[in-house]
């Protein structure tokens, strides 16, 4: 009765392990993975992180270049500032860059102060290489959305320097079509 009784506990054991083993994800979940659901791209690739990319556009050739400098050191002589933003590959765009200082652990947002005015051959709908130089030598490349300055964008965008609105982009958008059963 006992060499029953043992018999009968271990293969309950052993099919749980092989249930759990053979129903569990195994490893690389996607909730481990960084992800953030936004219209812009993230470059993790330098010391600073280039977050929520974008290039805000109202009408062609004029917009700014919105992201997030996250500057990854914990080192409290790791300042780092970005020096440069121009275009790269066959992207003609051109910035004015004031230096931006990152100070260790901290995030700076250009939207907070209305980002960095870029000009080029692009327009709202458009994908812009450029590439982003900082003081200590790393620099990153990334292909950068030109987005319109609609939603969460509203009020990023340079009203446009040639004083015609004709090619502004309207951010009304048509109503649904609708079947009728």
């Amino acid at each position: 009765m006992q060499l029953r009784t043992s018999a009968r506990l271990l293969s309950t054991v052993g099919a749980l392990t092989l249930a759990a083993t053979l129903t569990s994800c195994g490893f690389d979940y996607a909730t481990d993975r960084v992800y953030t659901p936004s219209a812009g791209i993230n470059d993790r690739d330098a010391s600073v992180d280039v977050l929520n990319a974008v290039i805000v556009s109202g009408h062609q050739g004029e917009g700014a270049f919105i992201a997030s400098f996250a500057n990854n050191s914990n080192d409290a002589d790791a300042d780092v500032s970005v020096e440069a933003l121009a275009g790269s590959g066959d992207s003609t765009l051109t910035a004015d860059v004031t230096p931006i200082e990152v100070g260790p652990g901290q995030l700076v947002n250009l939207a907070t102060e209305g980002g960095i005015p870029v000009t080029g051959d692009f327009g709202p709908g458009d994908a812009v290489t450029v590439t982003i130089e900082f003081d200590n030598g790393e620099s990153t490349e990334m292909s950068v959305p030109v987005v319109p300055p609609c939603n969460e964008f509203e009020g990023l965008a340079p009203t446009p320097s040639t004083g015609s609105s004709s090619d502004t982009y309207e951010c009304d958008a048509e109503a649904p079509v609708t079947s009728e059963h």
